[in-house]
């Protein structure tokens, strides 16, 4: 966020009122001049409900998965409309970021599926249900 932020006030420190309003930048500067204030590219404000958090190790590693993969994919758009090399350079280290925190939330995820007592790790919550196992194939259950 800090990066794509900075990236965002150096493109715009300088820019004049002629500038903002030929470049569509009009509406936001009426609220926020050149500050800083993220939200998406529909104008939707970032909130904190972005973060989705179960409390289960398995949902909220599919969740941070998901996560880097929108970021990744945020970035491939970026980088197919700006030549910027100002903007590209910084966007690609980004990317490649995302990627590895893919791989390593993956590898999160496959170490607590491997250390779980059952297959069908999704009948329990392993971090609430510290004691329940999931039922048997004759459906008994502890």
């Amino acid at each position: 966020m800090e990066m794509i932020c900075a990236i965002v006030h150096q493109l715009t420190r300088n820019l004049t009122p002629e500038e903002i309003k030929r470049q569509g930048f009009a509406d936001y500067y009426v609220d926020h001049t050149v500050a800083l204030w993220p939200q998406a590219a529909s104008g939707t404000p970032f909130s904190a409900t972005v973060f989705q958090s179960k409390g289960d190790p398995i949902t909220d590693l599919h969740e941070d998965l998901a996560a880097e993969q929108k970021a990744r994919t945020t970035y491939d758009n970026i980088l197919r409309l700006v030549k910027d090399p100002d903007v590209v350079d910084p966007i690609r280290f980004l990317r490649e970021r995302e990627i590895v925190h893919y791989q390593r939330f993956g590898e999160g995820l496959r170490r607590v599926q491997e250390r779980l007592d059952s297959k069908n790790f999704y009948a329990f919550n392993p971090e609430f249900d510290r004691g329940m196992k999931p039922c048997d194939s004759n459906k008994k259950c502890n």
